[in-house]
């Protein structure tokens, strides 16, 4: 493939081109020249934007696949496809399947079907055996496979033995362990978060407690093992100042993340029981979402989530009490993001959450936009103007809040393992 594209702004501040508006040229997956204007008129494709800039792909953690064992839900093409359309070029994503990845078998079946995508997939491992908290995996063989971290994915670790065992197991191979903060037995029945909005619904709640609890138990454990956690998809303005404290003291081994809903949300968006806003974590009060874009801003955040997860339409179109959680995120994440918080975040910070800080968690070689070096970019225009319909969505599943809004901020096309894919 030889691909030549023109007029693109950089955004890579690793890059010697850094806000320079260049052309960039690509032969077999490697760029090979970047300048001001580049002359090549035989067997080249030329793409010329306008007004779009190009930073490293972006990568998603915690990503929701369904395949194997869900494909009714998701399969690792149409997971792909999503990703690319949204501007991810990697996802790192969640053992939640059937059968669990809690073998060096599953992570195998990932990769292997994964070869020809052009977004990377980089599969989660679990720490327990099907993901029950029950008996630990073997984290070593996993790692060995080719895990990129260990997680029981949506199912949080509850036993506290259970959590410091694996933490202290993965030190051996500077491992990572993502746990997302629930205390189920806090939680109970809860369907939202517990406020005046639960209140006035009559929808039981979920306190901010059941997950601000685990964060310091989370954050005590890794203190007393000396190893590294990600303290995944917080929610509540309890957890980003548990999460501040902890990195005044230790900057290294602490990772978080937060989903884009949570930053552009309340609680008062379930007010019509749709039930594609009843998500986990819950959207919660005004005072809750504006510490997490705090937090975020500040760095006690490391990065945005899109918090994926595809449910079929026969579990999602029910009463709001019956709905199952979830919300598609991998194809609206940037356009919810510039569209709703445009005055909160800047484009770079949005870009330094979603491709540096992401992969920085957890351990994965940063990219550049750089002669000779392998092309994996997004390319984007934060001001374009584009409406999210049922023909815009490539995942399986269509469980989304956004379908028919218009957004500003549009992915235009992704460059990643020799492919180029434009929208």
């Amino acid at each position: 493939m030889r691909l030549l594209l023109k007029k693109l702004t950089v955004l890579d501040k690793n890059s010697p081109h850094h806000q320079e508006k260049v052309s960039i040229l690509i032969e077999n997956g490697i760029i090979t020249k970047i300048g001001k204007s580049i002359r090549i008129t035989k067997n080249v494709k030329t793409v010329e934007f306008k007004n779009a800039i190009a930073s490293i792909g972006w990568l998603d953690i915690g990503t929701q696949i369904g395949e194997p064992g869900y494909e009714h839900r998701e399969t690792l093409e149409t997971v792909a496809a999503a990703a690319a359309r949204g501007g991810f070029t990697e996802i790192a994503c969640f053992p939640n399947t059937k059968p669990t990845i809690h073998t060096k078998s599953e992570v195998q079946y990932i990769k292997n079907n994964t070869k020809e995508s052009i977004v990377n997939f980089h599969p989660v491992g679990a720490v327990s055996k099907d993901c029950l908290g029950e008996e630990m995996s073997d984290m070593i063989d996993l790692h060995h496979a080719g895990a990129i971290a260990f997680s029981d994915g949506r199912r949080s670790i509850q036993d506290n033995g259970m959590l410091m065992r694996a933490l202290d197991y993965v030190r051996s191979f500077n491992g990572l362990i993502i746990n997302h903060p629930h205390d189920k037995s806090i939680a109970r029945n809860g369907m939202v978060h517990e406020g005046m909005m639960s209140t006035s619904l009559g929808i039981p709640g979920i306190a901010d407690m059941s997950e601000s609890i685990q964060v310091e138990r989370d954050l005590s454990l890794r203190n007393y093992t000396d190893s590294k956690i990600f303290v995944h998809n917080i929610s509540s303005k309890d957890s980003v100042q548990k999460i501040r404290s902890a990195k005044a003291v230790e900057k290294k081994n602490v990772y978080s993340s937060v989903p884009y809903l949570n930053l552009i949300f309340n609680d008062s968006a379930i007010e019509q029981f749709d039930a594609n806003y009843k998500v986990l974590p819950p959207l919660r009060d005004e005072s809750d979402r504006t510490s997490l874009i705090e937090g975020l801003k500040d760095g006690t955040i490391d990065c945005i989530t899109t918090n994926h997860k595809p449910v079929e339409i026969e579990s999602k179109h029910l009463e709001f009490s019956r709905s199952s959680y979830g919300a598609i995120g991998l194809e609206t994440c940037f356009a919810a993001i510039t569209t709703h918080l445009k005055k909160a975040l800047t484009v770079r910070q949005i870009v330094q959450s979603l491709a540096y800080k992401s992969r920085e968690a957890i351990g994965l070689a940063i990219p550049t936009i750089n002669v000779d070096a392998p092309a994996n970019i997004t390319i984007f225009d934060p001001d374009q103007e584009w409406t999210y319909d049922k023909k815009s969505i490539r995942s399986k599943s269509s469980n989304s809040p956004f379908i028919n809004q218009t957004f500003t901020g549009k992915v235009l096309a992704v460059v990643n393992n020799k492919k180029f894919q434009q929208f």
